[in-house]
């Protein structure tokens, strides 16, 4: 996109997210940038213009400069805080033509006379010192209708605290990349729309340069019915074979991947009728530019860390991350004592929901039963909870010693990045969504205050996930992002885990970890009923 392409589309963009209300000042550069590809140009000046990538970001920041010295539909007050840049204020409306119409009297925003006073200065002093711009912002806004010292205010609430700075710079995101889906998800219908916005002036390139979707046509596929309400977590999909979780057979033996009866998209108890509805694969080119990385959501450390012990965990200091651990055993009775205490205890129960699933269940009684306790004096505690068990898990928190701190909760998007309408749980609405319940280590001090561990970094990530939906009970990837960057170091475990599960630095038990034992060590696999199988 060139420059001048670029800047009429921020300034229109600008515009008309702004009279819209779909944005409101204060807000970073990088929102209104999110703004601008979440949008399709409406006005027929930006109608057919090439939409800009997350890429962009420094260009577009370089267009905000420029129009905030001379913008044709107002004025804009920037900011710079943190290397970041705010849009502090707009006002929309010509200057030069609220300066024709009344080229001396200028509405002046309320001032505190008692304030003013204090600090020394005059209204006058106030007016002429504020410049020609400010005048002109402060006009029909609200942060123009502030004093002097509640702007004051104002601007110190939008500034982080060095603690908040130095926290994130240390976890921030290296490998930030991500691709937009676009929402006609076919080239096809995204070449359709563009041509038909503006047939006098077609665009340069028939389709847009974000990511897109082709139907997977097969001689069962009826397109009439539309899509197929899982997409490629379909249990008549091929693609659904090709889940790590599942456990591939021996190649020349044909076996076929047995899959869960009763629950795929062909019909109920027809496990082997192929889905007539529409699948999807992503449509892409050599000559479309390479795709974001796989693995975008994995943080990294910075290479110098800061003198200050902060974010260091439990430890107080960087350690050395082991490779992965796991344990296949019976969780119902292994002995948890020889394993030692931990900082982090994460879990993903199989909940007795009262419905149909392809893996076995825990009773409720079962589940207060489990040794907890025995893993933790001090730290937190992460249990997935869905549906009935939303209520028991609260109640098996309170048994094993824990305080509910706050909740997670995993907003599950399909294929095309869409909230999915059809969950394969809940009895009487859809489940498109689950919680993660958070807990700490109930210990208080004299006063009966609960006391929160003094190594954990709070503040640093939100409660939301909004995460792609994978093979049948795995959860999003960016929870481990959120528990590492919660606590740094330290010991943690994983308790009903699969062998998609380990990962550096974990402790993983679960009952369906021997497929991983075979492949790392197939010279020393034992087959020994009723014994855990423990590597290191």
């Amino acid at each position: 996109m060139a420059d001048d392409e670029l800047s009429l589309l921020v300034s229109t963009g600008l515009q008309t997210l702004l009279t819209s209300g779909r944005i409101s000042t204060p807000l970073t550069s990088m929102d209104l940038l999110l703004a601008l590809i979440s949008s399709r140009p409406s006005t027929s000046a930006a109608r057919g213009l090439t939409i800009p990538r997350l890429t962009d970001l420094v260009r577009v920041e370089k267009v905000l400069d420029a129009l905030s010295s001379n913008w044709d539909h107002g004025s804009i007050l920037l900011s710079h805080e943190g290397g970041e840049l705010y849009i502090t204020d707009v006002h929309l409306g010509n200057p030069h033509v609220l300066e024709a119409i009344n080229p001396r009297k200028r509405k002046r925003a309320p001032i505190d006379e008692d304030a003013d006073s204090a600090a020394g200065n005059t209204p006058d002093e106030i007016s002429s010192s504020n410049g020609e711009n400010d005048s002109s912002i402060s006009m029909n806004t609200p942060l123009g209708n502030l004093s002097k010292d509640l702007k004051e205010v104002y601007a110190i609430l939008q500034k982080s605290t060095a603690k908040g700075r130095l926290l994130a710079e240390r976890f921030r995101s290296f490998n930030g990349g991500f691709e937009p889906i676009c929402t006609y998800i076919t080239k096809v219908e995204c070449a359709k729309s563009r041509s038909e916005a503006d047939p006098s002036n077609p665009p340069n390139h028939p389709f847009c340069n974000l990511l897109h979707f082709r139907p997977l046509i097969r001689p069962h596929t009826d397109p009439s019915l539309g899509h197929c309400s899982y997409l490629n977590t379909c249990y008549s999909e091929p693609t659904y074979s090709q889940s790590p979780s599942i456990t591939p057979f021996p190649p020349g033996t044909g076996a076929r991947v047995s899959l869960p009866s009763g629950l795929g998209a062909g019909g109920r108890g027809k496990e082997k009728a192929p889905c007539r509805y529409l699948h999807f694969e992503i449509d892409w080119d050599e000559k479309d530019g390479p795709l974001a990385p796989v693995d975008t959501w994995k943080t990294q450390r910075l290479k110098e860390p800061f003198k200050i012990e902060l974010g260091m965990g439990p430890d107080g200091r960087d350690m050395q991350v082991l490779p992965p651990q796991w344990i296949n055993c019976d969780l119902r009775r292994f002995d948890y004592s020889v394993l030692g205490k931990f900082h982090v205890i994460m879990a993903d129960p199989p909940w007795d929901i009262h419905m149909s699933l392809p893996y076995g269940t825990m009773t409720d009684d079962e589940m207060r039963a489990m040794p907890i306790p025995t893993l933790q004096d001090e730290g937190l505690l992460f249990l997935w909870v869905t549906g009935r068990a939303m209520e028991v898990g609260r109640e098996c928190l309170r048994v094993w010693g824990y305080t509910r701190v706050d909740e997670v909760v995993w907003v599950k998007t399909n294929q095309l990045q869409r909230v999915i309408r059809t969950g394969r749980t809940g009895h009487w609405l859809n489940h498109t969504k689950e919680h993660m319940l958070v807990g700490v280590k109930t210990r208080t001090d004299a006063a009966g205050n609960l006391i929160f561990p003094s190594w954990a970094n709070r503040g640093l990530d939100t409660d939301v996930i909004v995460s792609e939906v994978r093979e049948t009970s795995r959860k999003p990837d960016e929870v481990y992002g959120l528990i590492e960057r919660m606590c740094p170091g330290g010991r943690k475990i994983e308790i009903f885990g699969r062998k998609h599960n380990t990962r550096p630095g974990w402790l993983t038990l679960g009952n369906q970890l021997a497929a991983r034992i075979r492949a790392r060590y197939p010279e020393r696999f034992m087959s020994v009923s009723g014994q855990a199988m423990i590597t290191r």
